[in-house]
């Protein structure tokens, strides 16, 4: 776990332009690291693993509800999720094994969030998970 909240805090919030991320085991259905004092509810962990597996297309039409907050969707396809609300955005993207999660907030790049999320899924997949 300490590992997994290491790779957080090094790929994700050192770019300055993630504010929260975690991490959600799929098997597990649960959180299994998180940034410090970011609580992902487990509705929303179940939520998030069932916008990928069966709620895509509900996503992309009609947004996500995250934290009591609703995002509009950029873009969902099978690896990745982009939402976005007047307070910031949140990127999701799926692994074998995981769904990872980062925020980020008005002032921070969406583009550099992406990328630095999208880096994070990459490594993951080359390890196999």
């Amino acid at each position: 776990i300490y590992r997994l909240q290491a790779l957080l805090n090094e790929s994700l919030i050192k770019t300055k332009h993630v504010e929260n991320a975690a991490i959600i085991n799929i098997s597990e259905r649960e959180v299994c690291a998180s940034t410090s004092g970011f609580y992902v509810p487990p509705e929303n962990a179940i939520n998030l693993i069932y916008a990928f597996y069966k709620n895509l297309l509900q996503v992309r039409r009609t947004g996500f509800y995250f934290k009591q907050k609703h995002y509009k969707c950029v873009r969902a396809d099978e690896h990745s999720i982009y939402l976005q609300n007047v307070y910031g955005g949140l990127i999701v993207v799926t692994t074998k094994d995981f769904i990872l999660i980062a925020t980020y907030r008005v002032g921070m790049y969406a583009s550099v969030c992406v990328e630095a999320v999208e880096k994070l899924a990459d490594y993951f997949r080359e390890k196999g998970s």
